[in-house]
């Protein structure tokens, strides 16, 4: 009942795919509780491409690239940034952006969908702006020359930002989070293990559990144990990443992005994963 009372002036649905799965106990319940969100007769935008979910067709608009939508894209390339045409029944605009990645097209898409039916911008204007904005903290950020830090810590998530970066040689260093799904911890290993040249678990927020069953759990997710190292202490399993860089590489540090603490039994403790990231390279000349 956490949005009870509150009024949304604009509803999107991106996608769903398994998370808090420890609060709904089954993904059905979770997909469920989502849909009740889009029930009523608000302003809303509905991805075509994702998983269908119910909702309310009253003041619903649709975007999409690979299905029939209202907002459609047409033609677009991933190519140093992202640059795309986007059509929308009389309308036609472009996206050109520094942003990374598909996911990153789809929030685009829908975040200029969204400001289109609310202000009816002049499109040279919604244009200049997309292109103007260098993206969210702690998404696909770039902390430092070849370091980059990112918020996901689902199966889906984790998978989305490293198939975007899958052209480089990756080092991850990534945790799973204490008393929740325990479910993905397997699935995020087995996914880090397919894109990674090495791979780094460490903590992330372990809570009252134990970070060393945590990190075994997501271990076992690996089918091949030579490219892992396992390193409790999170700021050290930075370095270390840090310490095996070598000039192709990018070490990518996933789980926190920008939160600024680390929570073990009950306390939340200050950490940044930029902030330790530039005061290693600081120390290292």
């Amino acid at each position: 009942n956490r949005i009870e009372g509150l009024k949304f002036v604009a509803k999107i649905f991106t996608n769903i795919t398994q998370d808090h799965l420890d609060f709904h106990g089954a993904f059905e319940n979770y997909k469920e509780a989502k849909e009740l969100f889009f029930t009523d007769e608000s302003l809303k935008f509905i991805n075509k491409d994702a998983l269908a979910i119910k909702f309310n067709v009253r003041n619903a608009f649709t975007y999409g690239i690979e299905n029939p939508a209202l907002y459609q894209i047409k033609a677009y390339s991933l190519e140093e940034g992202i640059s795309a045409i986007v059509t929308n029944k009389n309308q036609t605009f472009h996206i050109d952006s520094p942003l990374l990645g598909l996911f990153n097209l789809y929030n685009l898409l829908v975040a200029s969908a969204c400001v289109n039916e609310l202000v009816k911008p002049d499109l040279k204007d919604l244009e200049k702006a997309i292109s103007g904005f260098g993206g969210v903290c702690g998404r696909v950020e770039q902390v430092a020359k070849g370091v980059i830090v990112d918020f996901a810590h689902t199966p889906d998530g984790i998978e989305k930002v490293l198939d975007t970066l899958k052209n480089k040689k990756l080092i991850v260093v990534f945790g799973a989070g204490g008393d929740r799904d325990k479910t993905k911890r397997p699935l995020m290993g087995k996914i880090v293990e397919h894109f990674a040249k090495i791979a780094i678990i460490t903590s992330d927020n372990p809570r009252s559990e134990e970070p060393k069953t945590i990190m075994e759990e997501i271990l076992s997710g690996f089918a091949k144990k030579e490219k892992v190292l396992t390193i409790e202490d999170r700021k050290e399993a930075i370095k270390k990443a840090l310490e095996l860089k070598e000039n192709d590489d990018l070490v990518v540090i996933l789980g926190k992005g920008d939160e600024t603490t680390q929570e073990i039994k009950g306390i939340k403790y200050p950490f940044s994963d930029k902030v330790v990231v530039n005061e290693i390279l600081k120390n290292q000349g």
